[in-house]
């Protein structure tokens, strides 16, 4: 692979850390380097021009022109002049000739946005173009060539459109040779941090601001959200509040009294709203985790020594339960003096860090999942993408 994920992801600016955008630059690091024409599914907003971007940045193309043209504004009338260019005297208002966008992409890409806008006739037109690389300019009688690689998208269901007369089925095939879906912002809402920081960053930069971040309680404002214009809407948002509050923190008050958060509606994909920061999430995890093997060692000491279990297990992050009317407290199972034997032995407090207990857990269940890193992280409750940076972090690669 000619280009690694984090600097395709530097040059192109899809932004995010999720798995599911990591899961489209995968794709996209691997057909960048063909010719093959690629089809960009996905809600308006979601970013399917900066995967077009990616796939040009990444291509043995990526020094010749990246064209991108908005099929849906251009006027039917005049759209295949558009692509495909003109002959002087064409028709009323041709004055001289013109050059269309395939012969200004010649040896580049070219990127057709809203390709379900284009008008059945000039559908014909462009699939020759993917099969051949003909054209014909309007008002013109011969014949000529480009080389281009062709990136189209679309927020519509083409199947659907087929079905209406609306598209054509063999142009519609001859695109879906690769198809990359981008997800709305709902499904990946762990990127909006990042995608904040992103935006805040560039917009001050250009406005010669001072960006001061955005509070976590913000972040968890901006989770809540549906976010039906998805990314495009997010970084309006962002730029809105940055310019109605220079230099000021983003809050959720800013959040309510610009952009009336009141009235938004709440995502139903966030069962739980996450209130820490992630690292601290991370860790707070992996201590779990500690916590239950802990319980389950005091378990198995209890079958060895054949004495009863607890009725259910104990979520070490939640209060004990009260004991019964009337039952004193100490004849409540293990609970209790699990709840107050310390995690650390008393003689360790001082002299160990967080960072070697986590190390710690981290080796001893990739140990026992035999470094199988998906697991492990599922085990663990972490994002792959983040034990890899820890497994990086504390040296922890097999070698």
């Amino acid at each position: 692979m000619s280009m690694t994920l984090d600097a395709l992801q530097r040059k192109s600016g899809l932004i995010g850390e999720s798995d599911v955008i990591r899961e489209v630059l995968q794709t996209v690091a691997q057909i960048a380097p063909t010719d093959i024409s690629v089809l960009v599914l996905g809600e308006s907003g979601t970013g399917k021009e900066m995967v077009a971007k990616a796939i040009h940045t990444a291509s043995r193309r990526k020094f010749e022109p990246l064209i991108t043209v908005n099929c849906g504004a251009i006027p039917v009338g005049i759209i295949e002049s558009e692509l495909f260019g003109h002959k002087k005297g064409s028709f009323t208002g041709a004055d001289e000739a013109r050059k269309g966008y395939f012969e200004a992409a010649h040896k580049g890409t070219i990127f057709l946005d809203e390709i379900g806008e284009t008008p059945l006739e000039t559908q014909v037109k462009l699939l020759r173009v993917i099969e051949t690389g003909e054209f014909i300019p309007v008002g013109g009688t011969q014949t000529q060539k480009v080389d281009v690689r062709i990136v189209a998208a679309t927020h519509r269901d083409l199947r659907e459109e087929i079905g209406r007369n609306n598209f054509r089925q063999d142009l519609y095939y001859r695109l879906k040779t690769v198809t990359i879906t981008m997800p709305p912002l709902r499904d990946h809402v762990e990127d909006i941090a990042v995608l904040v920081e992103r935006f805040g960053l560039e917009f001050a930069t250009r406005n010669d601001l001072v960006f001061r971040s955005i509070t976590p309680e913000a972040v968890r404002t901006l989770k809540s959200y549906r976010w039906p214009g998805n990314v495009r809407e997010l970084k309006n948002v962002i730029e809105s509040v940055l310019a109605l509050n220079p230099g000021e923190r983003i809050t959720p008050e800013l959040l309510a009294t610009h952009l009336q958060l009141e009235s938004f509606q709440p995502n139903p994909a966030l069962p739980v709203l996450v209130t820490t920061p992630p690292e601290q999430s991370d860790r707070e995890l992996v201590l779990r985790q500690l916590l239950f093997i802990r319980q389950d060692l005091h378990d198995l000491k209890h079958i060895a020594a054949g004495q009863p279990l607890a009725a259910s297990p104990v979520d070490p992050y939640m209060p004990s339960p009260p004991p019964p009317s009337g039952v004193p407290e100490v004849l409540i199972g293990d609970v209790s003096a699990l709840d107050q034997r310390p995690l650390i032995e008393p003689d360790a407090i001082g002299e160990v860090t967080m960072e070697e207990v986590e190390r710690e857990i981290i080796a001893k269940t990739l140990a026992k999942f035999n470094h199988n890193r998906r697991r492990t992280a599922q085990s663990l409750g972490i994002a792959e993408r983040t034990l890899y940076r820890k497994i990086q972090s504390y040296g922890l690669d097999k070698k």
